[in-house]
């Protein structure tokens, strides 16, 4: 008998017109500070309105103006005190509300008793305005910080929550059959499985987190507060000064783009194995 030979398929390239059209499908290469373009061009149409005298100078200075406001302001140490003190409001309740936040999608997400007992908790606070939760608070908690960093911990943690809970619930079940049949304990089964498969989702979250508390912190810095950016603002406004508060709003949009560069710089690191459409 003969052997019988098998000579495998030759694998044909796709035409060079075929190829092309698959690249262009893909947004293409990442353009060098590409997150800079959009502020730098507002800046650039704001200075050209300044300057051209299309903006009231009493409601809008111009950007010069308003860089002279924040050097006389830091000269005085009025403004870097104010930093500080957000700085340290915003980063106690981050970090309450992330390790909340993460602690309750584990919960959740990983028991169905933790489930029936938190998702629709959490759901339920995140209809609630958070901000109109600020009379209630203070009646529990007084008018000092504690209610401001409480605030904000609960506008850090439900989106955090809500994302991390998702991509727990979205980890495909062949993965969970998988590791029951290599035999995984529960910890091994978390790390290898749970923590890479609710990343991304969490990743997500921690960006609307850290945002979230710029956000909640311009609100809440105007409320009995005798420091910080957002009252700084207030005290402007009361006196008239377009200048001052335009250096508090570059200063929370430079704090919140910078810490959500950061995010995304770690995403990249942390989710190097993963292959997107970003990527």
């Amino acid at each position: 008998m003969s052997a019988v030979t098998t000579t495998a398929p030759a694998v044909t390239e796709a035409p060079p017109a075929v190829r092309r059209r698959r690249r262009s499908l893909s947004p293409g290469r990442r353009l060098p500070a590409a997150r800079l373009i959009g502020p730098v061009l507002l800046l650039a149409l704001w200075a050209a309105a300044s300057a051209a005298g299309r903006l009231d100078p009493g409601a809008i200075p111009a950007p010069w103006n308003v860089l002279e406001t924040g050097a006389r302001l830091w000269t005085e140490g009025t403004l870097a005190d104010d930093i500080l003190t957000s700085l340290q409001r915003a980063a106690s309740g981050f970090a309450i509300g992330l390790v909340a936040g993460v602690a309750l999608a584990l919960a959740a997400g990983l028991s169905r008793v933790g489930e029936a007992l938190i998702d629709g908790t959490v759901n339920l606070n995140r209809a609630i305005p958070t901000l109109g939760l600020i009379p209630l608070f203070i009646l529990w908690l007084g008018i000092g910080e504690t209610f401001k960093i409480a605030i904000i911990a609960i506008v850090v943690y439900i989106p955090i929550y809500l994302n991390t809970h998702a991509a727990l619930a979205g980890i495909d079940s062949r993965f969970v059959e998988l590791a029951e049949v290599q035999g995984l304990n529960r910890f091994q089964f978390i790390r290898q499985i749970v923590i890479p498969g609710a990343l991304p989702g969490f990743f997500v979250g921690l960006r609307l987190g850290v945002t979230g508390s710029w956000l909640g912190l311009v609100v809440l810095e105007q409320i009995n507060a005798t420091s910080g950016l957002g009252y700084l603002m207030f005290q402007a406004q009361n006196y008239g000064q377009s200048d001052v508060i335009l250096v508090g709003l570059v200063v929370y949009g430079v704090f919140g783009l910078v810490s959500d560069s950061a995010v995304r710089l770690i995403e990249r690191k942390v989710l190097s194995w993963r292959r997107s459409l970003s990527s």
